[in-house]
C-alpha cells in the first residue's frame, strides 16, 4: 500500500468541489449562448483539476489541429478523462450509463460527450449519431474497448464505431488520431504492477472507495503519445482503420511503461505486421 494521507484527500475533494461547481453554470450559459469559449473552458478546467489531483502530464507528439478529428485511445481509468481533456480541446464518447451518475454526468453533458449504447440494436443510432457530429467538424475523443483496462496492456477494440467515421469520410475528410495514455510514476517513483491498481479503475472495482484512495495518494505522472494522425479515406474499411490504431497504440503503451517512449514516434508497421496482427483477430468484425 503507498503512502497516502487524509489531510491531502480532503484538501483535493474540497478544492475539486470548489472548482467545480461554480463554473457548471458557466459552461451552461456558454453553451446555450453557444459561446466559442464553450470548447475552451473544458480544455482549462481539467487542466486546473489535474493540477488540483497532482497529475503532471509529459506530451509526446502534436495534437491534430484539425477539424474534424476522431482521437482514439486506450483505457485506463476514470482518470483519463482529465487527462485527455487536459491535453485536447474535444469531447468524449461515453457508455450511456455515465449520463446517469451522480455529478460525473452533468459535467459530462456539459461538455458535448455523445453518449452510446452498445447494445446491438441500438448501433446504428450510435453510429448516426457520431458520424453528424464528426459532420459538423467536432473533435471527439473515443475509447473503442469499450471498457477501461489494467493499464499494462490494451484490450481488443470495438470496431463498430469506428463504421461512423467511415460513412462521414464518405463525404468529406475526416481526421483520425491514435493516442496512448500510460500511468508511469507516482512521486517520481515507477508504478509498477503493484501500485498501478490504485489509479488504474477496471474490472469489478468499486468507484466510490478506489476514488477515495486515489485523493490521498501523491503525485502521478503520466504520459500521453499523440501520433501521426492519418485520413480515414486511407483505410479499406473500419477494421483496417481500427487496426492501425490498435497498432499504434500498443506500442505507444508498450515503449512508455519500458521507458522507450521515443520508439512510439517511428512510423507504424501496415496492419500485417505481427504487432498489428495480434490485433486483427480480436478486433470485431461487422
Amino acid at each position: 500500500m503507498p503512502p497516502q494521507s487524509s489531510v491531502l484527500r480532503w484538501v483535493r475533494a474540497l478544492a475539486y468541489c470548489a472548482l467545480t461547481l461554480p463554473l457548471m453554470p458557466v459552461q451552461a450559459v456558454l453553451l446555450l449562448l453557444r459561446s466559442p469559449l464553450a470548447d475552451r473552458l473544458p480544455l482549462a478546467y481539467h487542466r486546473l483539476v489535474c493540477h488540483i489531483l497532482g497529475i503532471m502530464i509529459e506530451r509526446r507528439g502534436d495534437v491534430s489541429p484539425t477539424r474534424p478529428t476522431l482521437f482514439v485511445a486506450n483505457h485506463t481509468s476514470y482518470l483519463d478523462i482529465e487527462v485527455l481533456g487536459a491535453s485536447i480541446p474535444g469531447s468524449f464518447v461515453s457508455k450511456a450509463d455515465v449520463d446517469g451518475w451522480p455529478l460525473f454526468g452533468r459535467l459530462a453533458r456539459l461538455q458535448r460527450t455523445v453518449f452510446i449504447d452498445r447494445k446491438r440494436r441500438s448501433v446504428a443510432h450510435q453510429r448516426d449519431a457520431l458520424s453528424a457530429r464528426l459532420r459538423a467538424g467536432d473533435r471527439l475523443i473515443l475509447f473503442p474497448e469499450g471498457t477501461s483496462g489494467d493499464g499494462q496492456r490494451l484490450l481488443p477494440f470495438k470496431s463498430a464505431l469506428f463504421a461512423a467515421v467511415m460513412e462521414a469520410a464518405s463525404g468529406g475528410d475526416i481526421t483520425v488520431q491514435p493516442v496512448s495514455v500510460a500511468y508511469l510514476t507516482l512521486d517520481g517513483m515507477p508504478l509498477g504492477r503493484s501500485y498501478r491498481p490504485f489509479f488504474a479503475w477496471y474490472g469489478d472495482m468499486a468507484l466510490a472507495p478506489h476514488l477515495w484512495t486515489m485523493l490521498g495518494l501523491g503525485r502521478l505522472g503520466v504520459s500521453v503519445t499523440f501520433h501521426p494522425a492519418v485520413n480515414a479515406a486511407g483505410f479499406a474499411s473500419r477494421k483496417a482503420l481500427a487496426e492501425h490504431c490498435a497498432a499504434a497504440i500498443a506500442a505507444g503503451l508498450s515503449a512508455a511503461l519500458a521507458g522507450r517512449e521515443g520508439m512510439a514516434q517511428r512510423p507504424v508497421s501496415p496492419p500485417s505486421a505481427p504487432e498489428a496482427l495480434a490485433f486483427a483477430d480480436a478486433v470485431e468484425g461487422a
